[in-house]
């Protein structure tokens, strides 16, 4: 579903990114395991064209996306819940999801997206009117996941959907991938939350310096515990 091929990431004379091959199938979730500062956000940045790529090619489904504009690639199919959650305080509930949806013209489905985000979501059901920025930290990180599934993605990026959030939340947002994967959904999750991640996930990738250092399934990975201890701390 999702192919990079030898992708590099540069800002000016900073390489990022260092040739990374990541395969990616479809209704897989896929985790990227990395300490702060790995390049894991810059590499989903630039998968959703928000930066180029300095070499290598990003196929999502026989479709090269080097090159295209971010609203393009979303409309692929592809979408991307960034790190911070970055919900539109100002804001109602309803408002960030209708900016979700915006590049579709599907108007009943659009609807039935509405039904689908507030049936996952029934806080944000209760609390459409409000003002995103009013919200708790656990209830934007549902928002922004919301926001996302309103594109109708059919494979979701989620950057560090568990950064600074209170355990009992963080076991909430774990429970809510379980049930998108089970849906059939393809998800590409970053985190550090390596456990919690090999738990959910089928494969993953280590991420180090701008470069995968290893992989393998979610079983293997959680059976190398020096590895893990050196490049994940756990």
């Amino acid at each position: 579903m999702l192919s990079l091929q030898n992708v590099s990431v540069s800002y000016g004379p900073i390489q990022a990114v260092r040739h990374v091959n990541i395969e990616i199938t479809a209704g897989e979730v896929v985790t990227l395991l990395g300490p702060n500062g790995a390049g894991k956000s810059s590499l989903l940045r630039a998968i959703m064209g928000m930066h180029p790529i300095s070499s290598g090619e990003i196929i999502l489904n026989g479709q090269t996306l080097n090159g295209m504009a971010t609203e393009k690639i979303v409309r692929c199919g592809l979408t991307l819940t960034p790190e911070g959650r970055q919900v539109f305080a100002g804001l109602t509930v309803y408002e960030n999801l209708r900016l979700g949806g915006a590049s579709r013209t599907d108007r009943q489905e659009v609807k039935e997206s509405y039904t689908m985000v507030f049936d996952l979501f029934p806080i944000l059901a209760d609390r459409r009117n409000q003002q995103a920025g009013t919200l708790s930290g656990g209830e934007q990180q549902q928002l922004a996941i919301a926001r996302s599934l309103m594109s109708k993605p059919r494979l979701l990026m989620l950057d560090e959907p568990s950064l600074g959030l209170a355990p009992v939340i963080v076991d909430q947002i774990f429970d809510l991938i379980a049930r998108l994967r089970n849906s059939g959904l393809t998800i590409l999750l970053v985190e550090q939350n390596a456990e919690q991640s090999l738990q959910i996930a089928d494969r993953g990738y280590v991420f180090a310096s701008g470069e995968i250092e290893m992989s393998g399934t979610s079983q293997e990975l959680r059976s190398t515990s020096k590895i893990m201890a050196a490049y994940l701390g756990t």
